[in-house]
C-alpha cells in the first residue's frame, strides 16, 4: 500500500516521494548557538529532517530563534506536557512529534491539534513498546501486535479532529518485532510512516541492529523517513542512514566505494588505502562508483563495473576506469596519481 502524502516544512513525505534522514541534536535546545552549530553541521552530512527535545518553556522559545537559522524541517519532541506543544508549534516547529494518548485526554489533543492545524505543521505520532498502554499490555503483552494496536487507537483520535498530515513510527529495541509491526501496521492504514530501531545501541552494534532492522523494512517497500537511533554522535547517524539507503539502491548522496576483504594475496596496506579513498571521497557529490581492490586477481577484473578502481600489488599498483587499466604506478605513489586522476575528471 503506497502511503499518503503529508507536508512537514518544505519538506514533502510519502506516496513514493524519495525516503528522508532524519538525526535528533544532542545539545541542550535552550543553547541557541550550541544547536544551531550542530545542525548546520548535520546539514552539510545529509541530514534533511532534524528533531530537537524540548523539556521546557525556555527550550519552546528557543526554537524560534533555531528556526530562524536553519535550512530544514524542524520537529520538536514532546512528552506529555500539551502546552509545551503549543509553544513549540507557535515558536515555528514544521512538526510535534508526540503520543497522543498521554498528552492527558481529548481535550488535550484537541487544543494541540488545533494549534497546528492552524500553524500549518504536522505531527509524528510516537509509538515505542516501552510505553504501550495498561490495558494492551494486560491483554497481549509487548509484541508487534500490540504496538500496532496502540498506534491505530492513537491516530483514531487524529482523525476523529479531522487531521491526517501525520506520519507515524513503531519502534522497538528488537529488530523482529521493529520489523512486524511495521509490516502489520503498513497493512491496515496509509500513513507515511517514520522507521527506526529505538535504542539500537552503541556505535557498532546500534549501526548493525539499524542496518538490519530498517533495511529490511525499506527493503519491503514500506517507509518514508528514517533514523538510525545510536548512543554516539548524530553526524554518524546521518552516515550511516545514507549508507542504509545506498545499499538498497534507494537514493545516493555521492560516490559508492567497494573494497575486497583482505586475504593472504594483498600485498599492500589494503585497510589504510580504502580508508583514505574513502575519506580523499567524503565531500564528493559524483554518483560514481570506486572500487579499491587488494590485488590484480580482484582488480579491474572483478571490478569491471566500478567507474573508477585501484588494485594494490607488491610494490606497484594499477588505477582503471570501467575494467580498462590507464596507469601503472608505484603503490607509494598510487594514491597521489588516483587523486589526479580524480581531480581531472571533477570527481573531487
Amino acid at each position: 500500500m503506497k502511503s499518503r502524502v503529508i507536508k512537514v516544512g518544505s519538506a514533502l513525505i510519502g506516496g513514493g516521494n524519495p525516503v528522508l534522514i532524519q538525526s535528533m541534536t544532542n545539545t541542550d535546545t535552550r543553547d541557541v548557538e550550541a544547536t544551531v552549530n550542530q545542525i548546520l553541521e548535520l546539514e552539510r552530512a545529509g541530514c534533511e529532517i532534524i528533531r530537537c527535545a524540548v523539556p521546557d518553556e525556555n527550550a519552546a522559545y528557543a526554537l524560534k530563534h533555531i528556526k530562524d537559522k536553519i535550512h530544514i524541517p524542524l520537529i520538536a519532541d514532546i512528552h506529555f506536557d500539551y502546552k509545551l506543544a503549543v509553544k513549540s508549534v507557535e515558536s515555528g516547529a514544521d512538526c510535534i512529534r508526540i503520543n497522543p494518548g498521554n498528552l492527558g485526554g481529548f481535550e488535550r489533543l484537541k487544543i494541540v491539534t488545533d494549534a497546528v492545524k492552524s500553524a500549518g505543521a504536522a505531527i509524528r505520532v510516537g509509538i515505542n513498546s516501552g510505553s504501550l498502554e495498561k490495558d494492551i499490555l494486560e491483554k497481549q503483552g509487548v509484541t508487534a501486535s500490540s504496538i500496532v494496536e496502540s498506534a491505530l487507537r492513537n491516530i483514531r483520535y487524529l482523525y476523529d479532529l479531522n487531521f491526517d498530515n501525520f506520519k507515524v513510527s513503531l519502534k522497538s529495541s528488537s529488530v523482529p518485532m521493529t520489523i512486524k509491526a511495521y509490516q502489520l501496521f503498513a497493512n491496515q492504514d496509509n500513513s507515511p510512516l517514520h522507521v527506526g530501531v529505538t535504542e539500537a545501541g552503541t556505535l557498532f552494534s546500534g549501526t548493525i541492529k539499524s542496518a538490519v532492522g530498517i533495511g529490511a523494512v525499506l527493503a519491503s517497500g514500506i517507509g518514508d523517513t528514517l533514523r538510525v537511533s545510536l548512543t554516539g554522535e548524530p553526524l554518524d547517524e546521518i552516515k550511516t542512514g545514507w549508507q542504509i539507503v545506498s545499499a538498497l539502491d534507494l537514493r545516493r548522496k555521492g560516490p559508492e566505494i567497494i573494497s575486497c576483504p583482505t586475504c593472504g594475496r594483498t600485498a599492500i596496506n589494503l585497510i589504510d588505502l580504502a580508508n583514505k579513498v574513502e575519506d580523499m571521497l567524503q565531500v564528493s557529490k559524483s554518483i560514481v562508483t570506486v572500487a579499491v581492490m587488494g590485488c590484480a586477481v580482484n582488480g579491474p577484473g572483478e571490478a569491471r563495473e566500478a567507474d573508477y578502481g585501484i588494485a594494490g600489488g607488491k610494490g606497484q599498483g594499477l588505477i582503471f576506469k570501467k575494467g580498462s587499466i590507464v596507469k601503472k604506478v608505484d603503490e607509494d605513489t598510487l594514491l597521489e596519481e588516483f587523486a589526479k586522476i580524480l581531480k581531472e575528471d571533477g570527481i573531487i
